[in-house]
C-alpha cells in the first residue's frame, strides 16, 4: 500500500493539541500550493510527531488574520523554528507564512531549491535593504511574512534586543505585526550543539500573541514588540513547567534565571557582537580578496574560434 500525506490541513496527529480551539476556517487558495502547503507542512507535522516524538501545543491560531496579510514576529533559539513558527498559520485555513532568512541557505542544494518552492524571502545580512522591500510588497499584497526579530538565535533562551525591520515592514503594508513565542526547540537543535534526530520524546509549545500596536516611530514599535514578545515566553514557560515539569536543576536547554546552565543574556550579547565582527571581517577579507585578483582578460570571439 502506497503512503500518503494528509492533505486536510485540520489534520491533528496524536500529541497535537490547539487551544482554546481548531479554529473553523474555510481553506484559504494558499492551502492548495502543491509543494508548501500540499507536501512541506503535512510532512512537517509527520515528521515532529512520528520522528521526533514531540508533544505539540499551539495556542491561538485564531489570532492570525483568515485573509489579508501579517508579519508574524517569531523568537529563535533553534534552528527548526521556521518549521515550527509556521504550523499555526495552517491551522488558519491552511495558510503559509514566507520566513526572510539568511540567504547562504539557499546555497544549499536541497535546502535551496525547498526554500525557492516555499517561497520564502533571501536576506543578505550585509544589505538587506532589497529583501525588506520585497517583503513590504507581499506583506501588502495579502501574504503572512515571518520574521525573527531577534536576527540569530538566542543563545541565551532569553528575548534578545529585537530589530525593528519587523515593524517597519508592517507599518509601511498596514498589516498586523503579531508575535509567536516558541519554547521547547532548543532542546532539539541549537546553536553549538548537534541535532538530535529521533528524541524519546519531547514537548514544544507555539503561542500566537495578541497583536502589537505599529506606528511610524519603528524603534518604540519594536520596543513594544520585544516586551510582548518577553511577556508572552514568560507566560508560556510557566505554563510549560505547569505541563511537563518539574525539570532538574542545570538542565542546558533551560535559561540561567530558570535555574538552568545557558549563558546569560549578558554573556550571550558579548558573544553574538564577537561573532558579528568576525563575520565583518570575513567579509571584508573574501572582498580584499576579490579586488586584489586581475580581470581575466576577455578575447574577441574570433580569436577564441581560431584558437580551437
Amino acid at each position: 500500500m502506497a503512503f500518503k500525506l494528509p492533505r486536510d490541513h485540520f489534520w491533528l496527529p496524536k500529541g497535537f493539541t490547539v487551544t482554546p480551539a481548531l479554529p473553523d476556517t474555510p481553506p484559504h487558495p494558499e492551502s492548495r500550493e502543491p509543494f508548501y502547503g500540499r507536501i512541506i507542512i503535512p510532512f512537517a507535522k509527520l515528521w515532529m510527531r512520528r520522528m521526533q516524538h514531540l508533544n505539540v501545543e499551539i495556542q491561538h491560531p485564531e489570532r492570525i488574520p483568515a485573509t489579508g496579510g501579517a508579519v508574524l514576529a517569531v523568537n529563535h533559539t533553534g534552528y527548526w523554528d521556521f518549521v515550527f513558527g509556521g504550523i499555526p498559520a495552517a491551522y488558519q485555513g491552511g495558510r503559509l507564512v514566507r520566513f526572510m532568512a539568511k540567504k547562504e541557505i539557499w546555497d544549499n542544494p536541497v535546502a535551496g531549491p525547498a526554500m525557492s518552492g516555499c517561497k520564502h524571502i533571501p536576506v543578505d545580512r550585509a544589505d538587506g535593504a532589497a529583501s525588506v522591500k520585497e517583503a513590504t510588497r507581499r506583506a501588502a499584497d495579502g501574504e503572512l511574512i515571518g520574521i525573527f526579530p531577534e536576527a540569530t538565535i538566542s543563545r541565551s533562551f532569553e528575548i534578545k534586543e529585537v530589530k525593528d525591520g519587523a515593524a517597519r515592514i508592517a507599518h509601511e503594508a498596514g498589516v498586523p505585526l503579531i508575535p509567536v513565542v516558541i519554547w521547547g526547540s532548543q532542546r532539539i537543535w541549537t546553536k553549538g550543539r548537534k541535532p538530535i534526530w529521533r528524541l524519546k520524546s519531547a514537548d514544544l509549545i507555539v503561542s500566537v500573541r495578541e497583536p502589537v500596536e505599529v506606528t511610524e516611530d519603528a524603534k518604540a514599535s519594536a520596543q513594544r514588540l520585544h516586551d510582548a514578545m518577553a511577556a508572552g515566553l514568560d507566560e508560556v514557560r510557566a505554563h510549560y513547567d505547569e505541563l511537563y515539569g518539574p525539570f532538574p536543576e542545570g538542565e542546558n536547554w533551560m535559561p540561567v534565571s530558570l535555574g538552568g546552565s545557558a549563558p546569560s543574556l549578558e554573556d550571550a550579547t558579548v558573544k553574538d557582537r564577537e561573532d558579528a565582527q568576525k563575520r565583518r571581517e570575513e567579509r571584508a577579507a573574501r572582498e580584499a580578496g576579490k579586488a586584489s585578483k586581475p580581470e581575466p582578460e576577455k578575447k574577441p570571439l574570433w580569436k577564441k574560434l581560431l584558437k580551437r
